[in-house]
């Protein structure tokens, strides 16, 4: 069973810059960053594949979120710049318990979830 403890939410304004950390007590072969805003379904950001490094993100995101992965630090992060107030949401760190060909940006797919930080960005 993975254990995954998210934190680094908050409230910035627009333009501005957080980091968010989810720790983890063994890495799975996928580790993902999900958000949920209210009223809406959970919504895939990034992925990172553990056994090569490679990553994938949400169209949305694309060139202003970077994840990233310390193993010494068993912790994934999320690197969010240049906020919009759309970003605002709850944000989970999750893991994968099977291998499945590849990390997709597909709530389904993961199975072991962090009770979530939030992220509010006004505007």
């Amino acid at each position: 069973q993975v254990q995954l403890v998210e934190s680094g939410g908050g409230s910035v304004q627009a333009g501005g810059s957080l980091r968010l950390s989810c720790k983890y007590s063994y890495s799975s072969h996928c580790m993902g960053w999900f958000r949920q805003a209210p009223g809406k379904e959970r919504e895939g950001v990034a992925t990172f594949y553990t056994g090569g490094g490679a990553s994938r993100y949400a169209d949305s995101v694309k060139g202003r979120f970077t994840i990233s992965l310390d193993n010494a630090e068993k912790t994934v992060y999320l690197q969010m710049n240049s906020l919009k107030p759309e970003d605002t949401a709850m944000y989970y760190c999750a893991a994968d318990g099977t291998y499945k060909g590849g990390c997709w940006l597909v709530r389904d797919e993961y199975d072991y979830w962090g009770q979530g930080t939030q992220v509010t960005v006004s505007s």
